[in-house]
């Protein structure tokens, strides 16, 4: 490390480089909801005419520089825009390497380190709730860096690791759109008249939750996991393994409905609605979500594609203009077709090998995270050198 330099990080990385875009033509779009908290990369997701915002192309680092997605940790690197350039939201800073001086995928690694992103949120002005991180407070971030030839072999370990986590990521998604395709051929187009016609109440057990008083310090911080809908607004996997808070023993008791099992299937039904999962964990829930239990005619998997296939008709129940919210009395009189328990018994089997394959990817995806986010600041402090 004794031949590493101390840089401005401004100077180290090209902040908002110049990008050229016709104004008269479509470009690749991302959005702030295209960038996922433990993804390497990020890709677009639309075309649209040129107007402001963050312009940027091929492999430049996007990174949130507003409250709360910089917390949440919208850093990736976009890939995939159509002629190698593109624009998105006015709340991204554009990072590039220089030439000569720094390795684009270090630079994306170097924006992910703590150092980086916890002097970015020192740096936040504005009103609460609105803060966002100046460009030009880049120019007071001293590092020591190493020279690009280190650079290069310090990305390529991490690389290896994002390599790995990606293609278990592209595999998950193959396997979830096979199983939601299933699904509408057992049981869409398939679909018999004489099959037994209700609501949701008849096939599903609903629950609901609450937040226990933040007021009271006794009620959190203990070893019973609760989540808010804010665990799922990040999260790219169908199973929930983990939550962000604990709360006490003391604090469970304020939730009527209790502790709940796994392979309970979660959705968000309030702002917005139609995030889902699959817990792992025993879990209590906050108002925010509709706890669906397994316990009457439908097993969790058909409940979680049943969800997704009828996605417009929960939003559409909806209510509220601005906060729109669904709530447990009107998902339970969803209209619901119960089709035959033989059915039922033979699209289980089918389908229970590839959810237990996406939670074994999921798995996989924890440990190599956990492992790149353990050496990622050895190796950007130089506690750990790599071997030239």
């Amino acid at each position: 490390m004794s031949d590493w330099k101390e840089y401005k990080f401004s100077d180290f990385v090209n902040i908002n480089p110049t990008v050229s875009l016709n104004g008269k033509e479509e470009y690749s779009y991302v959005e702030m909801k295209d960038l996922q908290n433990g993804n390497k990369i990020c890709s677009p997701s639309a075309e649209r005419k040129v107007a402001s915002g963050a312009r940027f192309q091929e492999r430049d680092t996007l990174f949130a520089k507003i409250t709360p997605c910089l917390e949440n940790g919208k850093i990736c690197q976009v890939r995939g825009l159509k002629n190698g350039v593109g624009f998105g939201s006015t709340e991204f800073l554009v990072f590039r390497g220089k030439q000569d001086i720094s390795d684009n995928d270090y630079v994306f690694y170097l924006s992910r380190w703590d150092e980086v992103r916890g002097f970015a949120e020192g740096n936040f002005e504005g009103t609460s709730g609105r803060q966002r991180v100046p460009k030009n407070c880049f120019d007071n971030l001293l590092l020591e860096l190493p020279d690009v030839k280190e650079q290069i072999q310090i990305a390529s370990i991490l690389n290896g690791l994002d390599d790995k986590i990606d293609l278990l990521h592209r595999q998950n998604k193959t396997l979830e759109q096979l199983a939601e395709t299933l699904f509408r051929q057992r049981f869409v187009e398939e679909e018999e008249v004489s099959w037994q016609k209700g609501k949701v109440d008849d096939a599903i057990s609903v629950k609901g939750g609450t937040t226990p008083s933040t007021a009271k310090p006794e009620f959190w911080n203990g070893n019973f996991h609760w989540t808010s809908p804010r665990d799922l607004s990040n999260h790219n996997s169908v199973f929930l393994f983990d939550t962000e808070r604990k709360i006490s023993e003391l604090g469970l008791k304020e939730i009527g409905s209790g502790l709940l099992p796994i392979g309970t299937v979660l959705l968000s039904s309030r702002a917005p609605i139609g995030y889902l999962a699959i817990t792992e964990i025993p879990l209590a829930i906050n108002q925010g979500y509709i706890a669906m239990l397994a316990d009457k005619l439908v097993s969790n998997f058909f409940i979680y594609l049943w969800c997704k296939a009828n996605m417009p008709d929960i939003e559409n129940a909806g209510n509220g203009s601005v906060f729109q919210e669904i709530s447990k009395s009107s998902f339970r009189e969803l209209d619901f077709t119960i089709p035959p328990k033989e059915k039922l018994k033979m699209f289980d089997n089918e389908i229970e090998p590839l959810f237990q394959k996406i939670k074994s990817n999921a798995t996989q995806i924890r440990t190599l995270t956990k492992l790149r986010d353990t050496i990622l600041p050895k190796l950007m402090s130089g506690e750990v050198m790599v071997k030239m």
